[in-house]
């Protein structure tokens, strides 16, 4: 009698240690699926809004991001630094940022496009045109962008584009940068905005429900097969002792 209870105490512990462990799978397949459903409607809308950027000419005020930018002025050649470390059509090399004073007397930084430089760490050249240009754009609006190690700055190269490395000689009329997509001083385009499709993130929450569906089938299937050897645990001893 002994035996038997302490079985059923110990089957009982398994069982609700079994459905303990698959119902905090379930849980998290179901929270990761809604996760990645909400970052597709996320995108959806991210991508709605840059097709329905504006078209503006110098704008005074920041504009959105995905904006249509058109500028009129001069590049200031001697300010030019470069984004190191890009790679495009298995080439690497920089991207070129030179900033560009509009007609007014304010400072727009342009990405110019990519300049392949191969491993060669000397200070990248590129002409940079004189005289009055028309370029034409998307802006991106600055933030924290990729982490850094070590310093951002070595040299004339970035590891990462921030206005700060321009502050002590340029004071830009907003926070953020334009990738230049026609006009004078165009390089080969490269950037395209850093957008996981809507479709993908479906995929990625189909999946893990998908996930918690075959957990929560193991679940119910472990669980029926550890209640029946706790009842057969808990049956009495039937054979008599000779």
């Amino acid at each position: 009698m002994g035996h038997s209870i302490g079985s059923q105490g110990v089957g009982g512990w398994r069982l609700k240690a079994w459905f303990s462990l698959w119902s905090l799978l379930v849980l998290l397949g179901l929270f990761l699926g809604l996760w990645q459903w909400e970052r597709a409607e996320d995108k959806r809308e991210y991508l709605a809004r840059l097709d329905a950027a504006p078209t503006l000419e110098a704008p005074y005020e920041t504009p959105p991001a995905g904006t249509r930018l058109t500028l009129r002025g001069h590049f200031v050649e001697d300010l030019t630094l470069f984004l190191d470390n890009r790679t495009h059509q298995g080439q690497l090399g920089v991207a070129v940022l030179t900033p560009l004073r509009t007609e007014d007397g304010r400072l727009w930084l342009i990405q110019r496009g990519f300049l392949a430089t191969g491993p060669s760490r000397e200070t990248p050249q590129v002409e940079t045109p004189s005289g009055e240009v028309v370029v034409e754009g998307r802006w991106q609006p600055g933030g924290s962008g990729t982490p850094l190690f070590g310093p951002n700055q070595e040299g004339r190269r970035l590891q990462r584009i921030e206005l700060a490395a321009w502050e002590s000689v340029a004071d830009f009329s907003h926070d953020g940068w334009m990738h230049l997509e026609r006009g004078q001083g165009l390089l080969e385009p490269w950037w395209q905005p850093s957008v996981m499709p809507p479709s993908r993130h479906v995929g990625y929450a189909v999946q893990w429900w998908g996930l918690a569906l075959a957990a929560l089938i193991v679940m119910l299937l472990g669980g029926r097969r550890l209640s029946r050897d706790r009842r057969d645990a808990a049956k009495p001893d039937t054979e008599s002792s000779p």
